[in-house]
């Protein structure tokens, strides 16, 4: 099955590519001199006494929301594999070593923690779904949003992110690309409507289909999306196209 999707609008974060359109220069980096050291996002939207509380995921997820621009009030999907498990692992360590647990700590160390806080901070009331899906993770949101939009075809906001493990579970990961998250805002294609950007995703390709798609990764689709460049290839056995017109 092939799920067609319009890009509205969209945002990026890493730790070298701090914005959308910082994803053109992939796979190369930034010119020296520019501000592309900081490892966690400013966020001047929010205040400095909130902000200084929140986990780099939060904050990651956060600005790339952000970046988007969506209308108040849009419908949400918060995606990460992991989500605050750096933060519950540092809640089981004090435990273990018979320190008090931090409240604001527990309090942000459920999984979608950023999809509340996003929620508070822009006053949206609107539904907002978690998803979890191990390395599928991506593509499962991305089938979520196509049923709600097939449902209702108004604004929806998909927001997908990780960052690299705790040491003591990094055995069981191979993710070279964390820290990285990803913001769409979406639409399903309208009879007679033109759209600039369009991502489609074939669910259940078969294996003639995937042995003939090149692999690509995380910043390969960015890449494409921010340089609004067509792509076609396989990603956690799912086949994505980009297409540009």
């Amino acid at each position: 099955m092939q799920l067609i999707f319009g890009i509205q609008s969209s945002g990026a974060w890493s730790p070298i590519y701090q914005k959308i359109a910082d994803w053109q220069q992939w796979p190369n980096k930034l010119i020296e001199g520019q501000d592309n050291q900081a490892l966690v996002p400013k966020l001047p939207q929010v205040p400095a006494m909130q902000r200084r509380r929140y986990s780099k995921l939060t904050k990651m997820l956060l600005e790339v929301a952000f970046q988007c621009h969506a209308p108040a009030n849009c419908r949400t999907i918060f995606a990460s594999r992991h989500g605050e498990l750096n933060r519950t692992v540092d809640l089981l360590q004090d435990i273990v070593r018979e320190q008090p647990i931090s409240p604001i700590g527990f309090s942000q160390s459920v999984h979608n923690t950023a999809s509340g806080i996003f929620s508070i901070l822009t006053n949206n009331r609107s539904p907002s779904t978690s998803i979890a899906a191990g390395e599928t993770t991506l593509a499962q949101a991305l089938i979520e949003a196509y049923g709600q939009l097939s449902e209702d075809n108004s604004d929806l906001l998909l927001v997908f992110g990780d960052e690299p493990v705790a040491d003591i579970y990094k055995e069981f990961t191979d993710e070279p690309e964390l820290p990285i998250a990803l913001a769409l805002q979406l639409t399903l294609p309208k009879h007679g409507q033109e759209l600039k950007l369009t991502l489609s995703l074939e669910t259940q390709p078969t294996a003639a289909q995937l042995a003939t798609v090149e692999p690509i990764c995380y910043g390969q689709l960015l890449h494409a999306i921010a340089s609004q460049q067509n792509l076609c290839g396989q990603l956690n056995q799912f086949v994505w196209h980009i297409t540009h017109g």
